[in-house]
């Protein structure tokens, strides 16, 4: 494979020093990490970061932190061009089971979100969300309930919802669970065209599919905690590893599934799980 011409330039995300204490347990310890803006010539390049670790590790927390959903105990989030500390309603969060106002049309459910979205003047909400149901193949649904869709849809009027109210920021918990290969595949490409829809738009994915996640991914986190002497978890976690992708040439290309290179990584990282 060859390298495809690029620029990492401004951080567009920045956490700094995070720590999160709740009650007496230290959940997370001094979090630092940051997401450029990637530029390709001649395309329309976002951000796609896969974030993995063990179960109960602190990764929701974290999420909520980046969302603004959650104070941090010491640290600060900080995102956007210029960077500026994050505040609810700039980040969406895709949870797993994708809830929506089953009272509402589809449409109604993008025009609620509409509602809590300064950038988009009021009498541009109809429009806007239309605009949004066209690029997810979703317009000739807009008067139909969420009971009245796949599960597939649901998630991509889930997804649409959360664009309709965020600055280009998205965290998706777990977006294959559950899904059989071929419902994996169409989201993946539903997710790459999601971040390629604008040069800033950067999504956060957090999946027990170590593959499926890294397929789509530009850069890796892996969060998790140190051990002592005896091998006891010390407690507070943190991003332990960041893979950059691009650099290994193991980002956007065709098959990756399949290359031996890509399964090594995918090896090594399954590999760091254990003392995680």
């Amino acid at each position: 494979m060859s390298k495809k011409a690029y620029e990492k330039k401004d951080v567009i995300l920045e956490i700094d020093r995070v720590s999160l204490t709740l009650g007496d347990n230290l959940i997370l310890r001094d979090v630092s990490v940051q997401i450029q803006d990637i530029v390709r010539p001649g395309t329309t390049q976002g951000q796609i970061v896969g974030f993995l670790g063990p179960s109960g590790v602190g990764k929701t927390k974290l999420f909520e932190v980046m969302a603004g959903l959650l104070p941090p105990t010491t640290g600060t989030v900080r995102l956007g061009l210029p960077l500026e500390p994050v505040q609810v309603g700039k980040v969406g969060v895709v949870q797993q089971n994708y809830p929506l106002f089953n009272h509402r049309t589809v449409l109604g459910n993008l025009l609620v979100a509409m509602q809590r979205s300064p950038q988009t003047p009021p009498n541009h909400h109809r429009s806007k969300a239309m605009e949004l149901l066209e690029k997810f193949g979703l317009a000739a649904k807009a008067n139909a309930y969420p009971a009245q869709l796949s599960g597939g849809q649901r998630q991509r009027v889930a997804i649409a919802q959360q664009l309709a109210c965020s600055e280009r920021f998205l965290l998706l918990d777990e977006p294959f669970s559950g899904l059989d290969p071929n419902m994996v595949d169409e989201v993946s490409r539903m997710l790459v065209e999601v971040a390629n829809l604008d040069e800033l738009n950067t999504i956060v994915i957090v999946s027990h599919d170590i593959a499926s996640t890294a397929a789509i991914s530009d850069t890796l986190w892996v969060m998790g905690r140190d051990r002592d002497a005896k091998g006891h978890l010390v407690p507070g976690a943190y991003i332990k590893h960041v893979y950059d992708l691009i650099e290994r040439d193991l980002c956007w290309h065709e098959n990756l599934l399949d290359n031996a290179q890509f399964l090594d990584l995918i090896r090594e990282v399954r590999g760091l799980f254990q003392g995680l």
